[in-house]
């Protein structure tokens, strides 16, 4: 997809003019943009089955990228919440609006089209990233058909070179009508939720079916929902996506083994590995400004922070910390920093945090201030960039909080949905009024190691909400989003 680079030299051959980060994504020489795009869109979708060309900037690049890996995340994230299809429709949508924008002009679709080639470069390069990868994109493309029109569907169906494209006519159908009548009538109840039999029978009388070979569609074999007669496989129209889908996952596993071979082609060039590399470690950036620490919140004050109202809207793992600080008066090295960078992300100024830190260590009577001023102001001070290489310091997220040592014995750092022994975990989520059908999912969510899951999953409880946005993955979105659920409740009031 992306021509090799040959020679590292200060000026290269494919900068040109003040386009400095311009790539030449092909090689083969631009095209207009109108008319490639009714080719690789001869429909308001597409199977992605032609490499993109011409050419796109490194800024597009990465930010088409992410904006699309924000929205594969939250699909994944209401996946694994086993969230229905209805809720997962409802949930996503406006995230598709906002980070994809997908319309009929070409710019919308020219980033639709590059951000889904990027990311097969991201995720082709293992087994777990290659599924995750299929999987998010397959439910993708499951949403994207159904939100179009009923002749939308068929243009699209059409477009495609299948073997269930075509129907049975009429005189076929009524010959195996009470057949496949019984095979689809539970299907209808179940599925399409139509309880009464005079439902099913007019829904039936006016769906069409498709006939192929039975060996097209084992897995609907398997678990009984279509009539098979003679080899042949006879799949009612609703059952059509399913098909579809499976088409789609098939091929573009297949398709992400061949981008794989081609991954040591780009070996050489260190403009785009490092963007992939982010990309593919799962790297979302957030617009929000207290998560990298960069702005100071005058409404937070050292005393503000240890307050009940301030404290209700910490995570799990914060709220910890704090507890065991306010009752020790001391936390060891990676509490300090975990602690420390979060409450620096809520916007705790310098000399407020200093502060802080001086009466929750000399409190108690342990230690005094010219003993904490020796120790441990430094730390505190290089924490917020102003000792040592001065460098601004971001709050760790929840991947670096789960990537540093679990806590040993009086140490209280780490997250607690994996550090907690289960017992104590279950009282403590009990503590925070969750339902015992919410803890056993909680506590399901810590089994499987998602432990950002289980996060949002308390969230949810605790907030009586579902999240429309990714899900948790960072201390401080937790704090502010909880803050932002209060107002809105207080604003409703």
């Amino acid at each position: 997809m992306f021509r090799q680079t040959k020679k590292r030299v200060a000026n290269r051959r494919n900068f040109v003019g003040d386009d400095q980060n311009r790539i030449d994504v092909t090689g083969y020489g631009n095209q207009d943009d109108g008319m490639q795009y009714d080719i690789l869109y001869p429909t308001k979708l597409t199977w992605y089955r032609l490499p993109p060309k011409g050419e796109i900037t490194l800024e597009q690049f990465e930010t088409w990228a992410i904006d699309r890996l924000k929205v594969l995340l939250e699909l994944e994230s209401l996946w694994q919440r086993n969230k229905s299809m209805k809720e997962i429709e409802t949930t996503i949508k406006p995230v598709l609006s906002s980070k994809l924008n997908l319309g009929n002009d070409n710019e919308s679709r020219k980033k639709d089209y590059y951000s889904h080639f990027i990311l097969r470069l991201c995720f082709c390069r293992s087994k777990e990233l290659r599924d995750k990868f299929v999987r998010a994109e397959t439910l993708l493309f499951k949403i994207r058909f159904q939100m179009l029109t009923t002749q939308d569907q068929l243009n699209f169906i059409s477009s495609l070179d299948l073997p269930y494209v075509n129907s049975i006519d009429e005189e076929e159908k009524q010959s195996l009508s009470t057949e496949l009548y019984q095979t689809v009538s539970h299907l209808l109840t179940f599925q399409l939720n139509l309880t009464e039999e005079t439902q099913r029978r007019q829904f039936f009388n006016r769906e069409k079916y498709y006939k192929l070979p039975m060996e097209n569609v084992m897995d609907l074999v398997g678990s009984r929902q279509i009539f098979i007669k003679k080899g042949w496989a006879y799949v009612p129209q609703f059952q059509q996506l399913n098909l579809i889908s499976n088409e789609f996952s098939d091929c573009l596993q297949t398709e992400l083994m061949g981008t794989y071979q081609m991954i040591p082609k780009l070996n050489e060039d260190d403009r785009i590995l490092p963007i992939l590399h982010h990309l593919s470690s799962g790297y979302v950036v957030t617009e929000s400004q207290e998560l990298n620490g960069a702005g100071v919140n005058d409404e937070f004050t050292h005393r503000s922070v240890k307050t009940k109202k301030v404290m209700e809207h910490f995570p799990l793992c914060a709220k910890q910390l704090m507890e065991q600080l306010q009752t020790n008066h001391h936390l060891r090295y990676q509490g300090r920093q975990q602690l420390s960078f979060f409450l620096k992300g809520i916007g705790l100024s310098v000399d407020e945090a200093l502060q802080f830190w001086t009466e929750s260590f000399t409190s108690g009577g342990k230690m005094t201030v010219d003993q904490f001023n020796k120790e441990y102001k430094y730390n505190f001070r290089h924490n917020y960039g102003l000792e040592g290489n001065r460098i601004n310091y971001k709050p760790w997220d929840c991947r670096t909080i789960l990537s540093k040592p679990r806590p040993s014995r009086g140490e209280y750092h780490g997250c607690p949905y994996r550090d907690y022994h289960p017992d104590k975990l279950v009282a403590t989520l009990k503590e925070m009024s969750l339902t015992q059908q919410q803890v056993n999912s909680v506590v399901e969510s810590c089994q499987q190691q998602d432990y950002t899951i289980a996060c949002t999953k308390v969230f949810e409880a605790v907030h009586k909400t579902t999240t429309a946005d990714l899900q948790i993955v960072h201390p401080n979105q937790y704090f502010e989003r909880s803050r932002q659920a209060a107002a809105a409740v207080t604003t409703t009031n």
